[in-house]
C-alpha cells in the first residue's frame, strides 16, 4: 500500500512539473470516456430497440428509420460528457473550455435537428402506407416542416458559437426578408403549388399523366415538394417542376383510368371503288352470318314495303332502294362490337362514316374496352381490327392502300408488250 500511495504522488508531482502533458493525457482521457458512452451506449440500446420493434413491426424500412433517430440522439451523449468534463481537465484554459462548450452545444442542436427530420421521415413513410396517401400526398408538407427545423437550427448554432442570443440574430432577419425571399424564390413558388395541387386534387402518385412541353408521359412516381418524378412509357425518368404543373396545360389519364373503360377510335380506310349494291345471290351468301339475319331481315322488309309504292316506277332498278355492301357491312361491325366481350357495352358504342378522302372512305369505330391496362387495351382493339380486316371481302369490300411495287409488277404482267 505505501508502495503504490508512494507512486501515485510521485506521478501527480511529475505532471505538476509537465502541465501541458498533463492537460494531453486529461484530454485524451475524455475523449476515450466519450467514445466509450457512445460506443456502450449504442451497443446494449440500438440492439435491444432493433430487436423490440421487429416484435411490432415487419416493415424493415420503419425499423430501419427507428434506429437511426435513436442513434442519432445517442451522439448526444459523448458531447454531453466532452461539454461536462473538459471543466475537469487540468490546466485547460477558460478560452478554450468555453470554445469546446459552444462547439458541443452547437453539436447537440445538429443531432436534435437531424433526429426531427429523421422523425420526419418516418411520419411520412407510415402517412404512405394509407390507402388515401395517393390522393393526399404530405411529402411536400414534410418538406417545408424539414427546412425551418433546419433554419432554426442553423439560428441557434450560430448564435452558440458567438456565444450571443439567437434574438439578436432573429431582430436582423427582418433587413434580410427581401434577399431570404429571393433565395426561396423556388420553394416558396413550389409550396403554393404544391398547396393547389393537394386542395384541387390535380396529381396523386400513380396517375397515368401526358405534359409535352416536358417530355413527361407516364406514371407518377414520386411528389415533391418542388419537382415531380414521372417514369415514362420507356422507363426514362422526368423530374418536371412542381410549379409548372399550374402553369403549364397536362393531361391525366386518371379519369379514364377509373371509369373502368379506355376510349377506341381508328378507321378502316375502305376503297370507294368496291361500295356497291347486293344482289340476289350476294344476300342469300350474307344472311349465312347470325349477326346480320335480324338486320337483313328487317332491311328487307322495309325496302320491299318501299318500293311497292313506287307502282311502275318500281320497275326500273334506279328508283328502288337497295341494299349496299357498306351499310351492311355497317351493321355487322355494330352488332360485332355489341357482341364482343372486350368491349363496354355501357359507354359510347357508334360505327360511322367520316368525310370521304384521296386515301379512301374512312369507316370509323368509336368505342371503349371494358380494361384500362395498356397491353390488355391493345390486345382487344387488335383482335377487333385482325376480324374486321379480314372478313372484309365477305361483303365485297376492300382496303384502300397506295400502289406497291407488287401492284404496277401485276399491272406490267396484265398489259400488252409492245412488240420490238
Amino acid at each position: 500500500m505505501d508502495v503504490v500511495q508512494e507512486t501515485w504522488q510521485a506521478g501527480t508531482a511529475w505532471l505538476e512539473q509537465s502541465p501541458q502533458l498533463a492537460m494531453l493525457i486529461g484530454v485524451a482521457v475524455l475523449i476515450i470516456v466519450a467514445i466509450a458512452s457512445n460506443y456502450v451506449l449504442k451497443r446494449i440500446l440500438i440492439r435491444t430497440l432493433i430487436s423490440w420493434l421487429r416484435r411490432f413491426s415487419t416493415d424493415e424500412h420503419k425499423v430501419g428509420l427507428r434506429s437511426n433517430i435513436v442513434a442519432r440522439l445517442a451522439n448526444i451523449l459523448p458531447a454531453v460528457v466532452i461539454s461536462f468534463g473538459v471543466a475537469l481537465v487540468p490546466n485547460m484554459p477558460d478560452v478554450a473550455i468555453a470554445i469546446v462548450n459552444n462547439v458541443t452545444n452547437a453539436f447537440i442542436i445538429l443531432t436534435i435537428a437531424m433526429a426531427i427530420s429523421g422523425f420526419l421521415t418516418l411520419v411520412n413513410a407510415s402517412y404512405q402506407q394509407r390507402p388515401d396517401a395517393n390522393r393526399k400526398p404530405i411529402k411536400g408538407y414534410i418538406q417545408i416542416i424539414t427546412i425551418i427545423v433546419y433554419i432554426v437550427a442553423a439560428i441557434l448554432i450560430i448564435a452558440t458559437l458567438i456565444d450571443r442570443s439567437p434574438l439578436i440574430l432573429l431582430s436582423g432577419l427582418g433587413a434580410m426578408a427581401a434577399v431570404l425571399m429571393l433565395v426561396f424564390q423556388d420553394t416558396l413558388l413550389s409550396l403554393v403549388a404544391s398547396m393547389q395541387i393537394s386542395s384541387g386534387d390535380l396529381i396523386r402518385v400513380g396517375d397515368w399523366i401526358e405534359m409535352p412541353d416536358a417530355n413527361a408521359d407516364g406514371d407518377v412516381i414520386d411528389l415533391a415538394l418542388h419537382t415531380v418524378k414521372v417514369q415514362n412509357w420507356d422507363k426514362t425518368i422526368t423530374s418536371v417542376p412542381t410549379r409548372r404543373f399550374i402553369t403549364t396545360g397536362f393531361k391525366n389519364w386518371r379519369g379514364m383510368q377509373e371509369s373502368g373503360g379506355r376510349r377506341m377510335v381508328r378507321s378502316i380506310m375502305l376503297d370507294q371503288q368496291t361500295i356497291g349494291f347486293l344482289d340476289q345471290e350476294e344476300l342469300e351468301s350474307l344472311k349465312r352470318f347470325s349477326l346480320l339475319k335480324g338486320y337483313l331481315d328487317e332491311k328487307l322488309t322495309e325496302i320491299s314495303a318501299w318500293n311497292k309504292q313506287l307502282a311502275e316506277a318500281g320497275d326500273e332498278a334506279v328508283n328502288t332502294r337497295r341494299v349496299t355492301n357498306i351499310g351492311t357491312f355497317r351493321a355487322y361491325v355494330q352488332s360485332y362490337l355489341e357482341n364482343h366481350p372486350g368491349v363496354h357495352q355501357q359507354m359510347t358504342l357508334l360505327v360511322r362514316q367520316r368525310d370521304p378522302t384521296a386515301d379512301g372512305l374512312p369507316l370509323q369505330i368509336y368505342a371503349f374496352t371494358n380494361t384500362t391496362a395498356w397491353a390488355e387495351y391493345e390486345g382487344i382493339q387488335s383482335d377487333i381490327f385482325d376480324h374486321l380486316l379480314a372478313i372484309l371481302p365477305e361483303f365485297g369490300l376492300s382496303v384502300y392502300q397506295h400502289p406497291t411495287g407488287r401492284d404496277i409488277s401485276q399491272l406490267a404482267n396484265i398489259l400488252p408488250r409492245s412488240s420490238d
